[in-house]
């Protein structure tokens, strides 16, 4: 199979997501119909679609460490940011999930779903099994809905301090940076699948040959992306918080505010 008929062939039209997009769906246009943010959550819906139906999920399931990255990164960063930023602004966490919603249990799940998933057991049985890689799905996009919320909650008190939320970003950013550093400088045995596909798509001498994807370079591309293109993400998100932070009126000014 060379590339132009993978990329038409490859996507995988998997139901049970399909069916979940469409009941996600439904259910906003029940709740909020057409709401001003309603692109923001159309945005999220197509991210867990490439993600997970798209060729990339094809090259995701056992050929490809630097596609199962870009799967990741879009699950836990891009998605569950978007969908966040979907909802009303008058929205707030239910009661009863409150008490998770502590910054360090945040950070946790941001970080801590990353280092967790590439652990070289749950790595090579997320690529090989059905339902791991399901709860892993599942995992990526709760935890990365948990770390979005200490900077994206609508309700302002909800938030993090500008400046702290800086500092929650940033140190994020350097534990992903040293997990990528570790898996562009090390041997192929993070998710040692990735080095002997079964090729069920008959795509293996396409992506070692005519793509030059050796076992070796696509596990330092997965680093790469870990440690380049997330960064760029929490960088995005610390000038966003600058720029709300320099946004925010100076105390004199509010006090002079209220007393007109």
């Amino acid at each position: 199979m060379n590339t132009q008929q993978f990329l038409l062939s490859g996507w995988t039209w998997n139901p049970a997501v399909l069916a979940l997009c469409a009941a996600a769906l439904a259910a906003y246009l029940a709740a909020f119909r057409l709401h001003p943010r309603f692109g923001y959550f159309v945005a999220a819906l197509a991210t867990i679609l490439i993600a997970l139906v798209s060729p990339l999920e094809a090259l995701a399931d056992g050929y490809l460490f630097s596609a199962h990255m870009t799967q990741h990164i879009l699950l836990l960063l891009i998605a569950p940011a978007l969908l966040l930023l979907s909802l009303p602004r008058a929205l707030s966490l239910p009661g009863f999930l409150r008490k998770f919603a502590h910054p360090l249990a945040g950070w946790a799940a941001g970080v801590g779903a990353m280092w967790i998933w590439h652990a070289p057991t749950l790595c090579n049985s997320a690529a090989a099994s059905k339902p791991v890689f399901a709860l892993q799905t599942v995992s990526l996009l709760a935890m990365g809905g948990a770390f979005w919320w200490q900077v994206l909650a609508r309700r302002e008190s909800e938030r993090l301090a500008p400046m702290t939320a800086v500092l929650y970003l940033a140190s994020s950013c350097v534990a992903c940076s040293v997990l990528g550093i570790i898996f562009t400088f090390s041997p192929v045995t993070v998710c040692s699948i990735y080095a002997h596909p079964a090729d069920s798509l008959g795509m293996l001498a396409t992506i070692r040959g005519a793509w030059g994807m050796t076992p070796e370079k696509d596990q330092q591309l997965g680093g790469l992306l870990m440690w380049v293109p997330m960064c760029l993400v929490y960088l995005g998100a610390v000038f966003a918080q600058l720029a709300r932070w320099f946004g925010e009126p100076a105390p004199a000014a509010a006090l002079t505010r209220e007393n007109a």
